[in-house]
């Protein structure tokens, strides 16, 4: 726990170790697991073509956690500046084998296709040419709890396109987000944690560092910032009573589970 004090010498700001990109990676972590775990037990050969459509954020940690054992894995995105983030910690170490491009007509050359692209992402249309032997969407909703959300969510629709004899999706939930993109859920960590370092005695206030990064990653574009930002230590607080902000922290990561259905 990192201790400093604050306006006065009887005020503390305690800091979380634990940074917003760990808070992401272990999200990340959870999802990438579950894809490689069901992957393997189809007994998928190490050298089928592995296709990963979108890359931010599960799309990356994905094909990251594949190129542990499959050679031959495609990330495919429409952003060509997204190709950073397989050169970066976020989730994971990157592999030699995993080859990113923007010519989306890759996608109908894979033998496995993993669609991460969730709300105006791969249409049912072009979901109707794919014909592979597994096929794995990620469901961007979490919760049954939005219905305009629900209405917009056209997965099923998309699944049934595909012609595989292996189907499955991605669900990820469990801290009552709307939707289960690594960033939603983060958001999520963080203001739970905020609200419960709010009850205890002695917490003036507090804060996370969190900021609204989808505009550094896709308007301004600029990889390298985001991830120094994503370094920063998640939470502060101004307190007259210490106590571990990491505990609430990682409380809340291990109530979000991610598994096939």
């Amino acid at each position: 726990m990192n201790v400093d004090t604050g306006i006065t010498t009887e005020i503390l700001t305690i800091k979380s170790e634990i940074r917003l990109i760990d808070i992401f990676n272990d999200i990340i972590k959870k999802k990438s697991e579950a894809c490689f775990n069901y992957i393997e037990g189809l007994k998928i050969a190490d050298d089928e073509k592995i296709v990963v459509i979108g890359t931010y954020f599960t799309g990356a940690g994905i094909a990251k956690k594949l190129s542990e054992k499959y050679a031959n894995i495609v990330v495919v995105d429409i952003y060509p500046h997204l190709e950073e983030l397989l050169n970066t910690p976020l989730g994971g170490e990157s592999k030699n084998n995993i080859v990113f491009s923007s010519d989306f007509d890759l996608i109908y050359d894979g033998d496995v296709v993993i669609d991460t692209t969730g709300f105006g992402g791969v249409n049912v249309e072009q979901s109707s040419g794919l014909d592979v032997h597994a096929f794995i969407i990620e469901d961007p909703i979490a919760e049954d709890n939005d219905e305009m959300l629900n209405n917009k969510n056209n997965i099923k629709d998309r699944l049934n396109a595909v012609k595989s004899p292996n189907k499955a999706v991605l669900k990820t939930k469990g801290i009552d987000t709307k939707t289960s993109g690594t960033m939603t859920l983060t958001i999520g960590v963080l203001t739970h944690v905020l609200n419960e370092c709010f009850k205890k005695d002695g917490v003036l206030y507090s804060a996370c560092e969190m900021g609204f990064y989808e505009e550094i990653i896709f308007k301004e574009k600029n990889i390298p910032k985001f991830i120094e930002l994503a370094k920063r230590k998640a939470l502060k607080i101004s307190t007259i009573n210490l106590f571990n902000p990491d505990d609430f922290i990682l409380n809340e990561l291990n109530n979000i589970e991610s598994k096939m259905i």
